[in-house]
């Protein structure tokens, strides 16, 4: 009777067990949660097509004959860009050129300065020495010294004079300011972003023309120290001119103020320009006329004088006329040598060129503004009068006011007595 209750509670304790083990809650599917990744259809090339943002996908067939000259709508200002900065390569080497070569062609004029006047006074005391007690071969010696000298003097003050080191310098350091003039502006353009061709090839025009204005080489290209007449220099394209338009869209936009534009400005401007011709190009113009006039005289002056004394050192001991106008001479020529290129007479014509080419650029830049007569493709009126006005040293007030004593002073039939620049 016990045993078979013991089969009887094993049995069903294994029964339950079983149960238990075949009870037990199934768990979810997951599988069907779980999407298998699919094979992409697409060909390569169209992959790679949406990848890179376009739209239009071009079939595999089609690959050869697909047009090649297709370009996304900013090719343009890449390629612009690229360029772009490729010329501020060109002329951020310029400007270190140009700045090395103002440096020694500085150096140039003091280091030859000072060498002809040592030249030059050393032989003028030889010559000085040769006529107080000099017989013999001493004497010969003083005198062939001393015409030694001031033959190698007048040599080297002729090639100077020709060349004029001080001017030369003062042109490399106007050729240094206008292409770090340039480099800046490529800057600005580049940082405004989506530039164009018609930047470049303006950008392009302007080295070219700066190169023209002012040459390095000193061989074929050097510009003419002593020309016939004063010219300003000019170092911006000779193209710049706009096109005029019709009258008829300027008749539609009078006595409006479109783009910062005015009829009230337009007049502003044209008074301005009267009083640039009337009286700061002209005076510069005289002014280069007479440091031209006065550069001529001492370049032919210095070598005559130090030519004389030579000449006159050969015949010391002969009488004492000979003495006295070898070192009298020699005397003056370094005088005159000091005056011309210790004064930097070349310098301060070049410097008035550049001054009136300075007020020929304004002039025409403003000439050609408000030659167009669509007011929209104007540069901004206000940003332009603001330019105007940095670049005389007047501020807005004292630019209006300028112009309202010109208006005045015209009407009145007399002349103005106030120059536009307030800086040079």
């Amino acid at each position: 009777m016990a045993s078979s209750t013991l089969r009887l509670s094993s049995s069903s304790s294994c029964s339950r067990k079983i149960n238990a083990v075949i009870h037990v809650p199934k768990l979810p599917k997951v599988i069907p949660y779980f999407s298998i990744p699919k094979i992409p259809t697409k060909k390569p090339v169209e992959e790679l097509n949406l990848r890179d943002g376009f739209k239009r996908i071009v079939p595999v067939e089609k690959i050869s004959t697909a047009p090649t000259h297709d370009k996304s709508p900013n090719s343009n200002a890449i390629a612009a860009t690229t360029q772009l900065y490729a010329i501020l390569e060109a002329v951020a080497d310029r400007v270190e050129m140009h700045a090395n070569i103002g440096k020694q062609r500085e150096n140039w004029n003091t280091l030859l300065l000072n060498s002809v006047n040592m030249i030059t006074l050393t032989a003028a005391t030889m010559a000085g020495a040769a006529a107080i007690g000099g017989a013999g071969m001493p004497l010969l010696a003083l005198k062939l010294s001393s015409t030694l000298l001031y033959s190698a003097a007048t040599g080297m003050l002729l090639v100077m004079n020709k060349i004029q080191p001080s001017q030369l310098a003062e042109e490399q350091r106007n050729a240094t300011r206008l292409f770090k003039q340039i480099q800046t502006q490529i800057q600005t353009t580049l940082a405004l972003g989506s530039p164009s061709k018609e930047d470049v090839k303006s950008v392009m025009e302007k080295v070219l023309a700066t190169d023209k204005a002012y040459p390095l080489p000193l061989l074929g290209a050097m510009l003419d120290k002593f020309p016939a007449t004063f010219e300003p220099s000019v170092w911006w394209p000779s193209n710049q001119q706009l096109q005029k338009k019709n009258k008829s869209s300027q008749g539609k936009q009078r006595g409006q103020n479109i783009n910062g534009w005015s009829e009230e400005m337009e007049v502003e401007m044209r008074e301005i320009i009267e009083v640039v011709k009337r009286k700061d190009i002209e005076d510069y113009e005289r002014l280069g006329n007479l440091v031209l006039k006065i550069n001529k005289v001492l370049a032919i002056a210095g070598p005559l004088l130090t030519g004389i004394a030579a000449v006159g050192s050969a015949f010391v001991g002969n009488g004492s006329w000979a003495a006295v106008v070898a070192v009298a001479a020699g005397a003056l020529g370094s005088a005159v040598n000091a005056f011309e290129h210790g004064g930097q007479v070349g310098m301060v014509f070049e410097m008035y060129r550049n001054c009136a080419g300075f007020f020929q650029l304004l002039q025409e830049s403003i000439e050609s503004t408000l030659e167009e007569r669509d007011l929209e493709k104007r540069e901004n009126g206000e940003l332009f009068e603001i330019n105007v006005a940095l670049k005389l040293g007047r501020s807005l007030s004292n630019l209006r006011q300028l112009a309202r004593k010109s208006a005045s002073s015209r009407m009145d039939g007399t002349a103005i007595d106030e120059f536009t620049s307030k800086l040079f």
